[in-house]
Order: C-alpha cells, then sequence, then structure tokens
C-alpha cells in the first residue's frame, strides 16, 4: 500500500488503550495497478501476476519466525508488515527491520550517498520520491534478476518504490517530524470532517493522540488515489498534495524499472507508460473513490477484465490468506496464523510462498546492511 494506520478499537476505561492495525487501504495500487504497469512495461500475463502478488503481499506478510516440518526441515520467514499490535507497544511499532526497508525508505533529503542533508540525522530518513536510495534499491533487485526469486522481489521493490511518493515527506520511525497539524481534504475540508467522513476506518479520536509514527497522524490520506489534501508538518511547513498526480507520476516511474528489469540494466533508456495508458490510469484513481481500498481494488479488477487497459481480458485475483493463497499452497493450511508443524513437500522448496520470503530477506539485508550504510544511515 502505500500504508496506513487503521484505529480497532479503543476503550476509555482502560486508559485509552487500542490496537493499530496496518491496513490495506492500497490494494488497488500495490496490486491491480501494479499489474497493469508491468504488462504496459512487458511482462506476461503471469509474471505480472507473480509481481502484483508479492508487491501486495508485502503488506499481508506479518508472521514471524520459523516453520517445522514433520520430517525435522524449518524454515525461517520473515514480517514485512506488523500485523494486529498493541497501540501503546510503540517499542514494536518503532521496528525499523519493517517500518525502514518495506514502507519508509530513507530519503537522505533528496542526495546522493556521500552528502548530508541540512540539519539533522531524522532528515535523512524522510522518504523522499524515486531517491537516489531508490535507485539503488532497484540496481540491486535487476543484479539478481538470475534468481529464482527475481519476479517476487521485483514484486517486492515495486511496493517499496511506489511508496517513496505515498509516504514521501514522513519517516518510517517515531518523531516530531511526522506530526500533522491543520489537516486538511479538497476544497480546504477540515480534518474533523475527513475523520467523519471515514468512520468506517478511524473512530473519532483527538489526532493529537495518535502517535507520530509514518503518516499515523495524516490518517489515510497519504493512501487514497483520489485525494487532495495538505497539512502543516513537524516543521512548520504546509505541504500541499495532489495524489492523483503523484501516483501516475509513481506508475510512470514504476514502468521504467520494469522496462530496465527486463533489459537487465538499471541505466537503460526507458519510456515509462504511454499518454493513453496514463490517462486511463488517472481517470480511475480519479473515479475509483471509495474509502476502502478493498472497493477500489475491485473496481479495478474490473477494469482488468474488460479490457479497460488494452493488454486483453484477464481475470487477475489476489488471496492474502486461506485456500488458494500463495501460504495454502505451499503449506496446505488455511489458518491465517499457521499450524504447528507442516508436512514437507518438495515443491515447498519453489514455491511463490517459499520465493517472497527468500526475497525479502535479500531485500531487507540489501537495504540495511549495503545500501544505508553507504549513505551514513545505520538501523536496526
Amino acid at each position: 500500500m502505500f500504508f496506513c494506520f487503521q484505529l480497532w478499537n479503543i476503550s476509555a476505561e482502560a486508559n485509552k488503550f487500542f490496537k493499530l492495525r496496518i491496513g490495506i487501504m492500497q490494494i488497488d495500487f500495490h496490486h491491480a495497478t501494479t499489474w497493469v504497469v508491468a504488462r504496459a512495461a512487458g511482462f506476461s500475463v503471469e509474471d505480472a501476476k507473480i509481481i502484483a502478488y508479492a508487491s501486495q503481499y508485502v503488506d499481508d506478510a506479518t508472521n514471524y519466525g520459523h516453520i517445522n516440518f514433520t520430517n525435522g526441515a524449518a524454515y525461517e520467514r520473515v514480517p514485512s508488515a506488523h500485523g494486529m499490535l498493541d497501540y501503546k507497544n510503540l517499542e514494536d511499532l518503532k521496528n525499523m527491520k519493517v517500518w525502514v526497508p518495506f514502507h519508509f525508505l530513507p530519503g537522505n533529503g533528496g542526495r546522493p550517498a556521500g552528502e548530508n542533508p541540512e540539519g539533522s540525522f531524522i532528515r535523512k530518513l524522510v522518504c523522499k520520491p524515486g531517491s537516489y536510495i531508490a535507485q539503488d534499491m532497484v540496481k540491486e533487485c535487476i543484479r539478481d534478476k538470475h534468481r529464482p526469486y527475481a519476479l517476487h522481489r521485483l514484486g517486492i521493490t515495486s511496493h517499496v518504490f511506489v511508496d517513496t511518493w505515498g509516504h514521501q515527506g514522513f519517516a518510517g520511525v517515531q518523531h516530531d517530524i511526522n506530526k500533522v497539524d491543520d489537516l486538511r481534504g479538497a476544497n480546504n475540508e477540515p480534518a474533523e470532517n475527513l475523520i467523519e467522513k471515514i468512520g468506517d476506518f478511524f473512530c473519532e479520536l483527538a489526532q493529537e493522540n495518535i502517535p507520530a509514527l509514518g503518516h499515523g497522524q495524516a490518517l489515510s490520506n497519504p493512501d487514497l488515489p483520489y485525494e487532495s489534501w495538505s497539512y502543516v508538518n513537524g516543521l512548520g511547513d504546509t505541504v500541499i498534495r495532489n495524489n492523483p498526480v503523484d501516483f501516475v507520476t509513481a506508475a510512470d516511474e514504476l514502468c521504467k524499472v520494469y522496462q530496465r528489469f527486463i533489459a537487465g540494466d538499471h541505466l537503460a533508456n526507458a519510456k515509462g507508460l504511454s499518454e493513453g495508458l496514463k490517462y486511463n490510469i488517472l481517470v480511475c484513481f480519479k473515479e475509483f473513490n471509495q474509502v476502502k481500498g478493498e472497493q477500489r481494488h475491485a473496481r479495478w479488477l474490473a477494469a482488468i477484465e474488460e479490457d479497460f487497459f488494452g493488454f486483453g481480458a484477464e481475470t487477475v485475483t489476489y488471496i492474502a490468506k486461506g485456500e488458494n493463497s500463495w501460504k495454502h499452497q505451499a503449506l496446505g493450511t488455511t489458518r491465517a496464523e499457521g499450524d504447528d508443524e507442516y508436512t514437507f513437500s518438495s515443491d515447498f522448496i519453489t514455491s511463490n510462498w517459499k520465493y517472497f520470503h527468500d526475497a525479502a530477506k535479500k531485500h531487507r539485508l540489501a537495504i540495511i546492511d549495503d545500501i544505508l550504510p553507504k549513505y551514513g544511515i545505520c538501523v536496526a
């Protein structure tokens, strides 16, 4: 997604003890739009499905730790998102191994390696669209295109790359820089009206009670493709955002990433999306204006099935958990949390689910251990 916070439960009697859930507000972009862009770049129908599934699964892979097989084998998976969390457990919420490499890629102030933005270290952690760090991430992904999980890693890279547009101006740590004041929507609509409008997702809570972590205080505004909005950030700057324009730019730049991946060269000339396809995508961003991401996603899938984008009518689906999901195909389980032990099958080795986690581990290692240190950024 470009990711958002959903207030799940509030109890005033329990001293404002409530839970936070990472939403899937951007499943329409991370899955459906990603499939369209992958097809536009030249990927086959099936390869585009793998890329798009992996891109969205970044928001749904919330379990962690080893899984065990009845034959004594074991495998370690990694989370790329947080699931249901105690809202007050900020030590978990500040887990940089999730927020930084998968959702809030640092932008280093838009500067290349060896240079620093003015101000304190926190400015290095703020997301910047298509930053030098993001380009280095793409370079590492393309360098690994010979791996069996290459498409899965490309999907993960896609998610993080696009998030640098949706999450621009925010950092994946709890810090005053993420504070949001005077939040307004289209037509200068104040935040109080916005909270009421999206009541299915946010309880009517004082905005300042939401931690300054990521874009939590901006509510779901960074994640709504149709929204135009503004706010005053923690530095006192007025920020004006036009999501439809930003998201079309992100889609166009993502297409260039895919074209360079196909060429096997991160410096290859890439034309991006055609003007006609950019227009059709913009139409969908603006007209699919339901607050719930699942509803927007359904409209995107219907448009794909009706050949609105000109690649042929295709049925594209996404199942995060349960029957026919990648996890079910790999492990034979339909449980969200999984089982104590699994029956090992040789097909597990080449399953999409395992390949996703193989790719996620390689991606996280590359970001935290290889790329960020070149920019003087150390996270854990």
